[in-house]
């Protein structure tokens, strides 16, 4: 598996994988984290390249998963309830994941991809989205706290740090 920078050329394929992302998540019981709306939508994903922050993972040259990653404090993760950020150190962010099932492990990648970057990386996620809370717990994600995103939506966080995967092991 290769992860590359997104091109404005793999919009048609990222699209089919949130729309396959989306299906999952109703499917699954979280059909209301990405509703049936298009998010992410095509301005933000067209945002996302110019701003080089999106990322699709490839298998034979063909994008299967997708995800954006930044570098920076992320205003969401300002505020945090019922638990508190470990540390203050800088740290990465992953948003919008998705994968379209043809990639396994698209998080453990994404993880990796951010700890070449950074030490510290951080995550959230719905409350209905049960997937991703038990891949990210598998991960070594330590549970944080509640997030609330611009529209005033929760979202539990998540942080990874490398010191903390070391004593693990």
């Amino acid at each position: 598996m290769k992860i590359r920078a997104a091109k404005t050329e793999d919009l048609p394929a990222i699209e089919r994988i949130y729309d396959a992302a989306r299906a999952y998540m109703a499917r699954t019981g979280n059909p209301h984290q990405w509703g049936d709306s298009g998010y992410p939508e095509r301005e933000l994903l067209e945002e996302d390249i110019q701003k080089r922050q999106l990322f699709v993972m490839e298998e034979a040259g063909a994008p299967h998963a997708v995800f954006a990653f930044m570098l920076g404090d992320d205003p969401t993760y300002a505020v945090i309830e019922d638990g508190q950020w470990p540390n203050s150190l800088p740290y990465g962010t992953i948003h919008r994941i998705a994968s379209d099932g043809v990639i396994r492990g698209a998080v453990a990648q994404a993880l990796r991809f951010g700890l070449e970057r950074i030490d510290q990386v951080r995550i959230d996620t719905h409350h209905d989205n049960k997937t991703m809370q038990h891949v990210v717990a598998k991960l070594g994600f330590r549970r944080c706290g509640i997030i609330y995103l611009e529209n005033g939506d929760p979202r539990i966080a998540y942080q990874f740090s490398k010191e903390d995967s070391h004593e693990n092991k």
